[in-house]
């Protein structure tokens, strides 16, 4: 028996993804299946399946649904795929991620943030993400490469370290920008070297660390 949450997830993925031409079908039947609801606080749960960002606390969001689909998309995952998540949050991003990647690792700043996303997690039965605390900026140099890395916070600029954990081959999603609006870029590794492309505009939480901002700037 369908509930209202599942109506409203289907009604999600129809009208706010598969309207505005996110194709990928693996990725549809991701965000169809991955309980959003539960990834934010219990009295905004009605809200869960709008067409916007919502607070998670820490001044930090859940990003609106449709940039979680175009980010995942563009990654092109396969099901194969080592994936680098910067910026766990509420954890259903890389919910998302591990629907669609054979591992998934995350890194939060914020250790409540981590502890709450982790619980939930695997609560959920998905086996194959790990999230640490740590500075995402400096990425996660003992599991690199990485066939695929998505960025959820704003940068000044495609963090270093970040484009050398890709793998030949490699896209990884980034905002870039100011602190209050950004470009999403797809970076590529090719045997030729790195290439940047833009997409489209977008707004996201500043992306703290090393290579980022610092914390006094967001």
């Amino acid at each position: 028996m369908v509930n209202d949450y599942e109506r409203a997830r289907l009604r999600m993925v129809d009208e706010q993804l598969v309207a505005r031409g996110i194709k990928d079908p693996r990725v549809l039947s991701a965000m169809g299946r991955v309980p959003r609801h539960l990834f934010v606080e219990e009295a905004l749960r009605d809200r869960a399946y709008g067409d916007h960002a919502l607070p998670i606390g820490e001044r930090q969001t859940i990003s609106q649904p449709y940039m979680v689909a175009l980010m995942t998309e563009s990654l092109a995952l396969k099901g194969s795929e080592r994936v680098l998540e910067i910026g766990t949050g509420s954890g259903y991003q890389t919910a998302v991620l591990a629907e669609l990647a054979a591992r998934v690792y995350s890194i939060e700043r914020i250790a409540g943030l981590a502890d709450r996303a982790r619980r939930l997690i695997a609560s959920l039965d998905y086996r194959n993400v790990t999230i640490k605390v740590f500075d995402g900026t400096y990425g996660w140099k003992e599991q690199a490469p990485f066939d695929a890395i998505l960025v959820t916070a704003g940068s000044p600029d495609v963090p270093a370290p970040l484009t050398e954990q890709l793998k030949e081959g490699g896209r990884m999603i980034i905002p870039v920008g100011d602190r209050t609006t950004q470009i999403l870029k797809k970076v590529t590794r090719t045997a030729a070297g790195i290439e940047v492309s833009s997409m489209t505009g977008c707004v996201f939480v500043p992306l703290i660390g090393g290579h980022g901002w610092l914390a006094e700037d967001a």
